[in-house]
């Protein structure tokens, strides 16, 4: 996370647009209260997770245990391996979607722990087509306020995000360029790229 918040340019406007074409057009029942309510429990999960005063590994299988339960892991996954994902295996698609969750959490997590003595809070949801989008605000110690979004969407069945923003920076689109370098480093290896993934975050 650190790299990517470092690398503002890689987000350029618009190109949101691709990770929004790359949902199914499907919408149920979801609406603006239930999107928000969905990431006003999360952020208190979080909250509290950042309140709790736990060492620094605990926290990390907290985050990952949030991360799990309230967003739509699959789609994030698949996203990521992006079409790398039509030459894996079965097998591999799984050893690849376990250690991704395990390394996005820690990596994301990391930048939550951040907020120590801060807190997020939701401001306001909206329609997006074929999702909502739900801003929140993070205040930390020191520092001016500053935004993180979540896109939340029933595709899956089931009030799920599956993307995120902190200030900005895309998550979707960052992961599928981290892991995209991943593979490139060990010459398409999905096996390797996956070792490799088990020790980062």
């Amino acid at each position: 996370m650190t790299q990517a918040l470092s690398r503002r340019t890689f987000v350029a406007t618009g190109m949101g647009a691709a990770v929004v074409a790359g949902l199914p057009r499907t919408a149920r029942a979801l609406n603006t209260s239930q999107a928000r309510s969905l990431i006003d429990k999360m952020v208190g999960e979080v909250n509290t997770v950042i309140d709790s005063g736990k060492a620094e590994e605990a926290m990390y299988v907290d985050f990952e245990r949030i991360f799990r339960k309230y967003s739509d892991t699959s789609y994030v996954a698949a996203y990521a391996m992006g079409v790398d994902g039509r030459r894996a295996t079965r097998a591999q698609k799984k050893a690849f979607s376990d250690a991704f969750v395990t390394y996005i959490a820690r990596k994301y997590g990391a930048q939550f722990r951040k907020f120590i003595g801060g807190r997020l809070e939701v401001v306001e949801a909206r329609k997006v087509k074929n999702f909502f989008e739900v801003e929140a605000t993070a205040f930390l110690r020191g520092q001016e306020p500053f935004e993180v979004s979540f896109h939340v969407s029933d595709r899956s069945g089931k009030d799920l995000f599956f993307n995120m923003f902190i200030e900005g920076i895309n998550m979707l689109l960052t992961e599928r360029t981290e892991i995209g370098a991943m593979l490139d480093k060990r010459r398409g290896n999905i096996d390797a790229m996956i070792a490799d993934l088990k020790k980062a975050g």
